[in-house]
Formats: structure tokens, sequence, C-alpha cells
């Protein structure tokens, strides 16, 4: 056998390498579910995941639905992590003004517009005002 060296020069080597995981699918394919939650943590959707390991996308999620979830997890809090840095470590105001409008309820057209005010009150009115008394008013549901 020709023993070629790695690199630009030589072929590729192979070699063995032992991996540690839940053995799951017919085809007995072994699934570190660490590197399941890191995939999932990159963002990666199931069907990828599945893809990646050479598995069924429902045998990956049967098997590893907790695993994939709390890599998800993670991937989010990362997120809210570094927009909350960058809103207010590096000081970025289009991110002060997202996060206030989505976590603080904040908004740009307030709510308390001419449509919510209380109508005026005139006292100078001239209109006459009509006075009844109780008994003008069960005669008249009486008729």
């Amino acid at each position: 056998m020709d023993k070629k060296k790695p690199g630009p020069k030589g072929g590729p080597r192979l070699g063995e390498k032992i991996v540690q995981g839940y053995i799951i699918g017919r085809n007995k394919t072994v699934v570190p579910p660490d590197e399941v939650e890191q995939l999932a943590a990159y963002g990666m959707k199931t069907t990828e995941i599945a893809d990646w390991f050479g598995v069924n996308e429902q045998t990956l999620t049967y098997n590893f639905k907790d695993i994939i979830l709390k890599g998800r997890t993670k991937m989010k809090m990362s997120l809210r992590v570094a927009m909350y840095k960058n809103a207010i470590d590096s000081n970025n105001t289009t991110m002060q003004i997202w996060l206030s409008k989505n976590h603080l309820g904040m908004s740009d057209t307030p709510l308390d517009g001419d449509a919510n005010a209380p109508l005026p009150w005139n006292e100078d009115s001239e209109e006459e005002v009509i006075e009844y008394d109780e008994e003008d008013l069960n005669e008249e549901d009486s008729e």
C-alpha cells in the first residue's frame, strides 16, 4: 500500500474515531446528544440536524426532543443577551427603540389622542333644560 502524506501534495489520510452517543434508527447510527444540542443552538432546523446525522427526522425528534428544545432555548438566550449588550453597551439607538417597543410595550403613536379625550363641557349653553318628575315618567310609560 502506498502511503501518502496529508496535505496539498498528498491525499487525505483516513483514521478512526470513537463516538459516544445514543444508538438510534434502523441503521444503528450513533448520535452524540451534545452535538445535537450544539446544532440546535446554532439555529439549525430539526430536518437539517437529522440530515446531518443521516437519520429520519421523526426518529431524531423522538429521541432528542428535550435536548433540541434546550439547544433552541440557548440560542434565544444568546440572542437576547447580544441584543441587550448591543443596545446598552454600544448605545445602539435603533436596538434600544426596538427593545422598548417589544419588551416595554411602548409605541410610536400615543394611545391618548383626540379619540380618547373627554367631551367638552359647556356651561354657557342657551338651550332649555327640561326637567322631568318621576310622575311624568310614569305617565309616559303607561300610555
